[in-house]
């Protein structure tokens, strides 16, 4: 699948590419152009999610250690990128090819205008030939609205420009089923949730400057795959065999239809806010005939929310059902309860005619 595929978002974590000691590593960043541009000038579009702009800020900023605050993050962050772009240009210049520098936040993926203008941008860098180098642009984000990981946003970009496949590299070569140096065996290949029961999933990385491990790996690829992209988990030593269809790392094959980008964010990577708790009509309703959420079927407000938050939304048991982004305030929800939408309108005013959750902002979980 690879072999042939005609675009393919490739993501590289912290490790992969720079130490704290050291900075970046030229050997490896080299090697990864290297196989990357490579493919590309065989026609293939490539996308480049890559980590490393704060590990790569660490060292000239003399810091011993990943930042913990935020604004040091930020910091690092704004050194680093500039470093990091700097050895890709020259790295990728070497095949002649260009790359661009592509910074993202959530919000560009959760407003539609945003995103449409993000699909057009990268979308046209790949018409020209370009490599996008795509991080999320860590010198703004905060803490409570960003991708938490690179791993999903690159599942995230993947739909972002309808991709043939995801590539995600870092520090170990397939996912196991149980420690490697016990004897565990290699997975080769993940057709559905049934088939990773059992496996103990390693969190963190090796190198202490990256955020995530072989657990975000897995959650991106299981994304990936169950909206309509293959993706393959694997290590960076192994880009150029994976790229020319090697039978290496582990290949988590499509298991369901694609989805719009929007809600491909809301089921896995929103920050949640609060939860609404409907009756069993609700449910039913949401559950089964993909409906809008009325004030009428609610029963519960539970947290601190502002309009156009992500809620959880949960039957009477407690059971979550879907996810969705709220049109009112938890400060608002209450007088609303259990009442119609015409009712309300007409105690209220106009603004409180309208659906608790639209459709189009709700996704089943």
């Amino acid at each position: 699948m690879l072999a042939n595929a005609h675009r393919i978002v490739v993501k590289v974590g912290s490790s992969s590419l720079t130490s704290i000691k050291g900075g970046i590593s030229e050997e490896s960043l080299t090697a990864l152009a290297d196989a990357l541009a490579a493919k590309r000038n065989t026609g293939t579009e490539i996308i480049l999610v890559s980590s490393g702009a704060i590990a790569a800020g660490l060292a000239p900023l003399g810091l011993a250690k990943r930042p913990r605050d935020l604004a040091t993050q930020q910091a690092a962050a704004s050194v680093g990128q500039g470093l990091l772009m700097a050895r890709y240009t020259q790295a990728f210049g070497a095949h002649g090819v260009t790359v661009s520098q592509v910074l993202l936040t959530a919000e560009d993926l959760m407003r539609r205008s945003q995103h449409t203008n993000a699909f057009r941008a990268l979308n046209r860098l790949l018409s020209l030939g370009v490599v996008p180098v795509v991080n999320e642009n860590d010198t703004v984000a905060t803490h409570e609205i960003r991708f938490g990981d690179n791993d999903r946003l690159a599942a995230l970009v993947a739909h972002l420009v309808r991709a043939d496949a995801l590539v995600l590299l870092s520090d170990v070569d397939s996912l196991y089923d149980g420690p490697p140096s016990l004897g565990a065996k290699r997975i080769p290949l993940v057709e559905g949730a049934h088939d990773l029961d059992g496996v103990s999933i390693g969190k963190t990385g090796k190198a202490g400057v990256g955020t995530g491990g072989m657990l975000t790996k897995v959650e991106a690829a299981s994304m990936a795959a169950g909206s309509g992209i293959h993706a393959l988990v694997t290590s960076t030593p192994n880009a150029a065999a994976a790229l020319n269809g090697e039978d290496v790392g582990t290949w988590f094959t499509v298991n369901g239809a694609r989805k719009p980008v929007r809600l491909l964010w809301l089921a896995h990577v929103a920050s949640v806010q609060g939860r609404l708790v409907l009756d069993d009509g609700a449910v039913k309703a949401i559950r089964h005939h993909r409906t809008s959420l009325l004030p009428a079927g609610i029963s519960a407000v539970h947290g601190d929310f502002e309009a156009g938050d992500a809620v959880e939304i949960a039957g009477a048991d407690g059971t979550v059902v879907a996810r969705g982004l709220v049109n009112y305030s938890s400060a608002e929800l209450p007088q609303m309860l259990g009442r119609s939408t015409r009712d309300l309108g007409e105690a209220l005013g106009s603004g409180y005619d309208r659906e608790v959750v639209h459709v189009d902002d709700l996704v089943l979980v």
